[in-house]
């Protein structure tokens, strides 16, 4: 239609209208008053309408791939599928990853940066592709740097090839539209459309509207070091048939990590930074925990029972004291049917709960522990009319490693623009408001905001000039670059009500 510039003619229909253009039965001609005028019609002028799918069938979109995976595996859960590989070097798919990436992120061993793939991208991608598909793609070794962490040891981070995170986010997106469909709801970490926040509201909600008395705060030791690569890809074989994709995860677990110029072999664990390595973790702990903690707390468990798991770090609920010690001596067995461990020094069962503090108070004793958990502590409170709420405020720890950061950056920028260190000094306030600010933290977010004002102050006053450092200056900045303290996250519950639509956030 509307080929070089013109219209198609008008259309004239081909059938009569009610009671029109015909006689009557007996043969005499229709009356005028129930004849119904029959008019040709012109074509509006346009394109016609187009469809969002693919412009022909052999030429599926790769979101579109992804959903009949989807589809597939929703319709059995117990099915194992066996051809998937060839969505993965799909050249849209891997165009989408590459894009996907960080443009800044650290080379790997290779020093193949974003820019420099940029240049020549469809023909490295179609190489890339081509070498997928023969079965000629070869996994480098990560490269792996150190971080320090809270506790003052150092975490091992591992740094990829650009190639390899371009087919390991292409692989982790076709595996996770399989395993999404498994993956039970009290599984929060590194799930599309979850976050660190959703697993901190459903684990509020839980506290509060179940009937829990003590709480499993739950850490498994250096679990991305001890995974156990048989038993990953025994449980890859539950639902993953193609044997092409077992072998390049195999090729990515013994690629082995490069450090001080030698090559290492890692006969367990995956290293951290690879773009697939959180979607094997789920997979790991599905199979190896998940599964299990809800079997066990549909069998065994009197009371209520909530778990929240996020990444290797879980929190549980329990009503009963029984209940949860029999439960921690069954989870140390079970997980060391797996090869790990749970964390002695970060593993405890704590009493917590609504009548936590008068039944310790009716013994003797202080106030009910608090917990930590992504970041927040969780401590038990009561609201304005005396109802038990769960409070949750910074980790003390973050908070001060937090302001070291900032003090040695601002050492660092003492002789920069004052208008540019405020500026990034707001956007630094700014980036913690959005991650702590959630209700009930208004006086822990006007402290940090009074602390990193203060630090900026002594910084100023080493400038060289004392006199004009007052201050009476530093809060005039401050209150200039410095965003005000204010709640950006929901109520937990409202937030869990929006996302469940009536159903339990922690079932």
């Amino acid at each position: 239609m509307n080929e070089d510039g013109k219209s198609d003619g008008p259309i004239v229909p081909k059938t009569s209208a009610n009671n029109g253009g015909g006689n009557r039965r007996d043969g005499s001609p229709p009356a005028a008053s129930s004849t119904e005028r029959a008019e040709e019609r012109g074509p509006a002028e346009g394109n016609s309408l187009r469809s969002t799918g693919a412009r022909a069938q052999d030429r599926p979109t790769p979101q579109a791939a992804l959903e009949r995976i989807r589809q597939a595996a929703r319709r059995d859960k117990r099915l194992r599928l066996t051809t998937l590989w060839h969505h993965v070097y799909d050249v849209a798919r891997l165009r989408e990853s590459f894009y996907a990436l960080k443009r800044t992120a650290a080379a790997g061993v290779d020093g193949q940066t974003w820019e420099a793939y940029e240049q020549d991208l469809e023909a490295n991608l179609q190489d890339l592709a081509s070498r997928l598909q023969r079965g000629a793609y070869r996994a480098r070794p990560v490269r792996r740097v150190w971080i320090p962490k809270a506790d003052g040891r150092q975490r091992p981070i591992g740094i990829p090839t650009l190639e390899d995170k371009i087919v390991q986010r292409s692989a982790a997106e076709v595996l996770g539209a399989v395993y999404e469909e498994d993956f039970l709801g009290f599984s929060y970490g590194f799930r599309p459309g979850r976050s660190a926040h959703d697993a901190l509201d459903a684990l509020t909600v839980g506290l509060e509207q179940r009937r829990i008395n003590w709480v499993l705060d739950a850490d498994i030791r250096g679990f991305f070091d001890a995974i156990d690569h048989e038993w990953l890809v025994t449980f890859l074989g539950h639902r993953i048939a193609d044997t092409r994709v077992i072998r390049h995860v195999k090729k990515w677990l013994r690629a082995g990590v490069m450090e001080d110029g030698r090559k290492v072999t890692m006969e367990t664990g995956t290293p951290q930074g690879g773009s697939i390595s959180p979607l094997l973790a789920n997979v790991y702990l599905h199979y190896a925990l998940d599964l299990w903690v809800h079997q066990w707390r549909q069998r065994h468990a009197s009371g209520d029972v909530v778990v929240v798991r996020y990444a290797d770090d879980f929190v549980m609920g329990f009503e009963h004291r029984e209940e949860a010690e029999r439960f921690l001596g069954e989870l140390r067995a079970r997980l060391a049917t797996f090869k790990l461990e749970l964390h002695p020094d970060k593993t405890r069962l704590i009493e917590f709960g609504r009548f936590a503090s008068e039944n310790r108070r009716r013994r003797g004793e202080g106030k009910p522990p608090t917990f930590d958990f992504l970041g927040f502590t969780h401590a038990c409170s009561r609201k304005r009319n005396r109802t038990f709420t769960v409070l949750r405020f910074p980790m003390a720890g973050r908070v001060r490693r937090t302001l070291r950061a900032i003090k040695e950056s601002l050492r660092r920028r003492r002789h920069r623009p004052v208008a540019e260190t405020g500026a990034w000094l707001g956007r630094v306030v700014q980036g913690w408001y959005r991650y702590y600010a959630v209700p009930r933290t208004s006086r822990w977010l006007s402290s940090f905001r009074w602390q990193v004002q203060w630090l900026w102050w002594r910084i100023l006053r080493r400038r060289g000039d004392k006199g004009k450092a007052s201050w009476a200056r530093a809060y005039r900045l401050g209150n200039l670059w410095l965003p005000v303290p204010c709640i950006l996250h929901p109520y937990p519950d409202q937030r869990m009500a929006v996302r469940t639509q009536g159903r339990s956030p922690v079932r």
